[in-house]
């Protein structure tokens, strides 16, 4: 699995968020092959957006989509999963453009 985490520049841990989160799923038998990191905010332009996602559409900006997608294709992952919530909207785009599923953390966590 790739883990893709999405933080704001005023998220000073999130290495530590993506090392929990990688070692959660390890503890329900995913193996995190690579963990991608999507900032906003570390820009002065960003620094005014921090809220939104850089889009509504893919939650990440579309480079960090595609290296996703790269990603998920040389590590020959099985699916996405994003530690932040996903929108139906957003599941969908996600999962067409890298031809993996893509899931929200909490959903993977909150299945039995």
């Amino acid at each position: 699995m790739v883990l893709v985490g999405y933080f704001s520049a005023k998220q000073k841990d999130f290495e530590t968020l993506m090392a929990s989160a990688a070692m959660r799923l390890a503890a329900r038998g995913a193996q995190v092959v690579v963990q991608i990191v999507q900032r906003r905010g570390v820009s002065d332009g960003g620094v005014q957006k921090m809220g939104l996602p850089y889009s509504s559409r893919t939650l990440l900006s579309y480079g960090k989509v595609r290296e996703a997608a790269q990603t998920c294709d040389r590590a020959n992952a099985d699916a996405v999963i994003f530690l932040a919530s996903l929108t139906e909207r957003q599941q969908r785009t996600l999962t067409d453009m890298p031809g993996r599923p893509a899931l929200s953390l909490s959903d993977i966590l909150t299945v039995d």
